[in-house]
């Protein structure tokens, strides 16, 4: 407790971390207030309606897009759609700069080239924005027999066309205005602005969901069973930091060279290879395919089926069987696709280093590749079962939205998130000669090679 008070005086003594970390928590404010101002044309008391069809989107893509914003897709807010347009728009720009030529060669150009590449991914977010959301205001047109949320349905006021046209708009500008709060977090705040966007929407459902389990267990005389939940989750959040912060060290060894009157080099450094170098996209590819089949089932030729009505029940072992080998498979295709042992090696011999006992070039190539497929494979498996986790805790008793916080996206963003923002903090602490966060050792975010992507 002593420390931490210490720690805490170290942080508020540097004006320029103290300044920061206001800039943070004010913005923050925004954005939360944000996602609770509903669309114009919308009635706010029918979305409180436990009848209203969107009140059970919780899984899948819907119910990812509603974890990141907050919860402000089900309250159709204007910030409804997020910062996901961006996330998607970041993955096809950054998948376009692997395989098409023209990318390539903007992405080496240096400030202008990523300048360029940074307003390709704002003009297709705004078009994905647009379609979309579209879709998500054509989706809340009340199917027969659930409650009318939409004004134009019980009055004239505002036109269903109007509606449309307004709203859209309004979601864009709602997007659009996430990602300038991204942008002045990480410009005038701590840590990466898009990914504390992303776990703030996370970790406000957290109090509700537990305090909700807390009672449920408190109502049914079972204190022990909710003393075993919560060990049991603080040991998944220790895994899940192992996971994230885990690092295959290949040494590396610099060439003595001397430049003027000083010699360069000739130091040993290490090469980190992350054992979960794709983060969380795995899991966000294996989802949005998991969506298909039941999207399948609405269609009339296979709604008898019973193979893919089985794939549908998220809570199904089929369902997860599938879940967790596309999560492995995407898990090595994600890591392909963006840890290049080629460019690796090929910067290593231009800078003077090697790898000991392994010749520059080719070999270091196929030595790094080889490296990566080992640690790949432990780390894919390991990503299956904390992504597939939170249905073991729906069988033992937790309730649906609590068990969301026992593995899956949410909790890895969490603490990738949480560990890139401490770790910013302590080396503003150790540049002004003050101790660390930590009594010993340091922070590891997820700054080496492969790190996670959440923004």
């Amino acid at each position: 407790m002593k420390k931490l008070i210490s720690t805490l005086k170290n942080i508020y003594s540097i004006e320029d971390l103290r300044t920061r970390l206001l800039n943070l928590l004010l913005l923050l404010v925004v954005y939360r207030i944000g996602t609770f101002v509903v669309i114009p044309g919308v009635d706010p008391l029918i979305l409180s309606d436990p009848n209203f069809y969107g009140n059970n989107e919780s899984g899948g893509l819907l119910g990812l897009i509603n974890t990141f914003s907050g919860g402000a897709f089900d309250r159709v807010s204007v910030f409804a759609l997020g910062i996901m347009p961006y996330i998607s728009a970041s993955i096809v720009i950054q998948l376009l700069t692997i395989a098409v030529p023209s990318f390539q060669k903007m992405q080496k150009e240096g400030e202008d080239g990523r300048r360029k590449i940074n307003a390709i991914t704002r003009y297709l977010t705004i078009a994905i924005t647009a379609v979309q959301g579209l879709a998500y205001l054509i989706n809340l047109k009340s199917p027969s027999g659930k409650p009318l949320a939409l004004m134009s349905e019980t009055t004239d006021a505002l036109g269903w066309t109007t509606f449309l046209i307004v709203g859209t708009m309004i979601l864009i500008s709602g997007t659009m205005f996430t990602m300038w709060l991204g942008e002045r977090i990480t410009d005038r705040g701590v840590g990466n602005g898009i990914s504390i966007i992303i776990m703030v929407g996370i970790i406000a459902r957290l109090p509700a969901s537990l305090l909700a389990e807390v009672v449920d267990r408190f109502q049914g005389s079972q204190l022990m069973l909710l003393i075993v939940e919560i060990v049991i989750w603080v040991l998944v959040i220790l895994a899940v930091i192992a996971l994230v912060q885990a690092t295959r060290r290949i040494p590396v060894q610099y060439a003595k060279r001397i430049v003027g009157n000083r010699q360069m080099g000739g130091v040993r450094q290490y090469l980190p290879l992350k054992v979960n170098a794709a983060g969380v996209m795995p899991i966000i590819f294996a989802q949005a395919l998991m969506f298909l089949p039941a999207t399948a089932t609405q269609v009339s030729w296979f709604q008898d089926s019973g193979f893919l009505n089985g794939l549908s029940n998220p809570y199904g072992w089929g369902y997860n069987a599938l879940f967790f080998t596309l999560i492995v498979l995407f898990t090595y295709f994600y890591t392909a696709i963006t840890i290049n042992p080629n460019q690796i090696a090929e910067d290593l011999k231009r800078n003077g280093g090697f790898i000991p006992g392994v010749k520059p070039g080719k070999k270091t190539a196929n030595f790094i590749g080889a490296v990566m497929s080992r640690i790949t494979l432990p780390g894919s498996i390991f990503l299956g079962f904390v992504a597939i986790f939170p249905v073991f805790a729906i069988m033992i008793g937790v309730n649906d939205q609590f068990a969301q916080f026992y593995g899956g996206t949410s909790l890895l963003i969490m603490v990738g998130v949480v560990l890139d923002t401490l770790q910013q903090v302590e080396q503003y602490l150790i540049m002004r000669h003050y101790d660390g966060l930590m009594k010993t050792g340091k922070i590891k975010g997820r700054s080496s090679v492969g790190g996670a992507i959440t923004g």
